[in-house]
């Protein structure tokens, strides 16, 4: 395993932020890190980056300690921005690609390279404040990756972004870990989540409320959702045996059900009623599980 946290616990006095997180990654994985703000993600960021010691426990980076002789293998984009607005990208880069161990003519090389890839070259000598919030992401990303992390750890990484945008930079990451990089991704768009990642684990109050992979998550959670879409009102399936939430749309409504019995017992009883246009049985989304176990949407 390329990343390992055994046991970790970290206290600010009588707090417990993080209590006995227990974890591993292997190289090349793209690995869901969730939980609602204060669940202690950030201080298992700080912590993995060597910023903060574990009150209890250890984190390993194959099989060694993290300290600050491993920094330079590890990139870090944090939710909050910190960029220097004066500054012009390319000082920027460069002065961090330094801080990396790189030297100048390799920074701006790979720097160049980087804003040709998220289509961007334009920005190489503009300053940080002229450009758009998605734009200045789009450098907060580089400064994470520039120097070719074999770690990689993104928080909210596509925040600011439209849609195009989200895409270019997913594809990015997708590159970065086809060759070898690791990446722990936490994100509010549970969607991205489910698209990037094949095991996750979602923290609350400090503690792992689920882990694995999410495949298997999906169907240990047992329940599934119907989606209905039908020419005459629904309303009724909301107090229908065996329905646990239930939420209109547009076209009709979606229902968080116990089971496939439920889903075929709704079925019999709305087949009589007229013309249906949809009637899907899904798996359960990361946002139903999220709720479930946390007890609140994500966002």
């Amino acid at each position: 395993m390329a990343l390992t946290i055994e046991q970790v616990t970290k206290r600010f006095g009588g707090f417990t932020a993080v209590d006995q997180l227990n974890f591993s990654i292997p190289e090349r994985e793209m690995f869901g890190f969730l939980g609602a703000n204060g669940a202690g993600k950030t201080t298992t960021f700080r912590m993995i980056l060597g910023l903060l010691d574990p009150s209890d426990g250890q984190i390993l980076w194959n099989g060694k300690a993290i300290d600050y002789s491993t920094s330079s293998l590890i990139g870090y984009l944090p939710e909050e921005r910190g960029l220097y607005p004066k500054l012009k990208v390319r000082e920027q880069i460069v002065y961090l690609a330094r801080l990396r161990g790189m030297d100048k003519a390799s920074a701006q090389s790979e720097l160049k390279t980087w804003l040709e890839r998220l289509k961007v070259p334009e920005y190489y000598d503009k300053k940080v404040e002229e450009l758009s919030k998605g734009n200045q992401q789009k450098i907060q990303f580089i400064a994470s990756v520039i120097h070719n992390p074999k770690l990689l750890i993104l928080d909210e990484p596509f925040s600011g972004l439209d849609p195009l945008n989200v895409e270019i930079l997913k594809s990015a990451v997708h590159d970065l870990r086809e060759k070898g990089t690791t990446i722990v991704f936490s994100s509010h768009r549970m969607e991205h989540v489910e698209e990037l990642c094949e095991n996750l684990c979602i923290l609350h109050k400090g503690r792992p409320v689920v882990y694995g992979s999410l495949k298997e998550i999906k169907r240990s959670f047992g329940k599934k959702n119907v989606v209905v879409h039908a020419d005459f009102d629904l309303g009724f399936l909301e107090n229908f045996p065996g329905v646990i939430r239930s939420r209109k749309t547009a076209q009709g409504i979606v229902l968080q059900v116990t089971g496939e019995e439920t889903a075929e017992e709704i079925l019999k009883s709305i087949v009589p009623r007229g013309f249906i246009r949809k009637f899907e049985l899904e798996e359960p989304s990361l946002n139903d599980i999220f709720i479930e176990k946390v007890g609140a949407a994500y966002e």
